[in-house]
């Protein structure tokens, strides 16, 4: 809320350069700020007083999409790269894999590793997960499961993230 829209009888004033005025009506704050040529802005509207602020509207706006966008910058997202694997996969074939996971996980995603079965393969469940468990070995310098293997239909999901 700005100027004219703040309808509080009495707010909380902070002066342009940023020091406390004190408790003041809102007709005087407002008129403070014409006075200046610069908005009266209400910073802090759950506050008893409300907060206001003697600032220019444009650059108040201005600064509070740069700090937002300043914040945005920082986050990181993690993205969940998906490596899938057969139950009758070759040990160079798991490698070539493993490596490839390797490079996501320092990256720094998550990787989901998923061994589907088919057909008559449903039959040999054990073998899978020892599958699984050798491709583990082969990334535990560099990761940590995040969800241990888990059957779901036809395939077991397991999840890998960076160690910290």
């Amino acid at each position: 809320m700005i100027n004219e829209q703040i309808r509080d009888r009495e707010v909380r004033l902070i002066g342009e350069d940023g020091e406390q005025l004190g408790v003041v009506s809102a007709k005087d704050a407002l008129k403070m700020a014409q006075d200046a040529n610069l908005d009266l802005v209400k910073i802090a509207p759950t506050a008893k007083p409300p907060v206001c602020k003697i600032v220019d509207y444009g650059k108040y706006r201005y600064e509070l999409a740069r700090k937002e966008k300043e914040a945005k910058k920082k986050q990181k997202v993690t993205d969940v790269k998906e490596i899938r694997l057969t139950p009758n996969i070759d040990d160079n074939d798991l490698s070539t894999k493993a490596n490839q996971a390797r490079k996501f996980i320092t990256k720094g995603d998550k990787v989901k590793v998923s061994l589907r079965f088919r057909g008559r393969e449903m039959a040999h469940i054990s073998s899978g997960r020892q599958i699984l468990d050798s491709f583990y070995e082969m990334l535990q310098d560099v990761a940590v499961v995040e969800k241990p293997a888990k059957m779901e239909g036809r395939s077991i999901f397991m999840f890998l993230t960076e160690k910290r």
